[in-house]
């Protein structure tokens, strides 16, 4: 099985528009949804993204999964916000 990229020591799995970032193992996980792109210097870039923190429990429906839920301007702000929800939660 190959490596998964990491961020702080956890992975990042991406399918087509969709990044999970966390261990799928643990209680919570972030999942990031790019909704849009725009062009920069011939370049696609992630331009607005989705993230919600979600619980990991196989028992709850798909809506109560949701922890918390916003969206941001560009990758770099989404993967900020998500890193810091995932830690904190991961602790409490």
């Amino acid at each position: 099985m190959g490596e998964f990229l990491t961020y702080k020591g956890k992975p990042l799995v991406r399918n087509k528009n969709v990044i999970y970032y966390g261990n799928m193992s643990d209680r919570f996980v972030v999942k990031f949804e790019v909704l849009s792109t725009k062009k920069e210097n011939g370049v696609n870039k992630a331009d607005r993204i989705e993230v919600m923190l979600l619980n990991n429990d196989p028992d709850l429906k798909e809506e109560e999964r949701i922890v918390k839920h916003t969206e941001k301007q560009g990758f770099y702000e989404a993967m900020d916000f998500g890193s810091i929800w995932l830690e904190r939660a991961l602790k409490g």
